[in-house]
């Protein structure tokens, strides 16, 4: 499997993906924003709880800064669905079952899970500029402190 990783500079690759309300999201109807795209392995679960709840906490921030939030899993909306309705989300979660999006930004691929090779959803977290250009690429970020770190890249601190 060959490893895509994007860098600062890079086209950002486009997608179209359905959103947890059934409707679909594509990331030219954000052209002339900035997009703070981030890929989480999985719904409901402890870690993409606490790190989908951070970016919540500090949506109003961001937004006012000019970012707009996007979350990409694997999950298919309706599981989305819970998660937005359950922890309050206020900004989209796409649903990339193929993974075809996860594997145009390197999101997908081989990692190491409590010190084991596997292939999998690798945390990551992608700022795109007004022009559709990555300003940031960051692969195997933490879910606890993620936001509070990306704020200070963003000097947003």
């Amino acid at each position: 499997m060959t490893e895509t990783k994007l860098a600062q500079g890079d086209a950002a690759p486009d997608f179209t993906l359905p959103t947890s309300d059934g409707n679909t999201v594509s990331l030219d109807d954000y052209r002339g924003k900035r997009v703070i795209l981030y890929f989480y392995p999985a719904a409901m679960t402890p870690g993409c709880t606490k790190q989908a709840c951070d970016f919540r906490d500090n949506l109003g921030q961001l937004t006012s800064e000019g970012y707009v939030v996007l979350g990409v899993s694997k999950d298919k909306p309706e599981k989305l669905a819970k998660f937005v309705e359950r922890d309050a989300l206020t900004f989209p979660l796409l649903s990339d079952p193929g993974l075809d999006v996860h594997k145009a930004y390197g999101a997908y691929g081989p990692k190491k899970l409590y010190g084991k090779e596997m292939v999998g959803v690798i945390r990551s977290t992608f700022v795109i500029d007004a022009d559709g250009k990555i300003d940031q690429a960051l692969y195997n970020v933490k879910a606890t402190g993620h936001v509070a770190s990306l704020k200070k890249k963003l000097n947003l601190a």
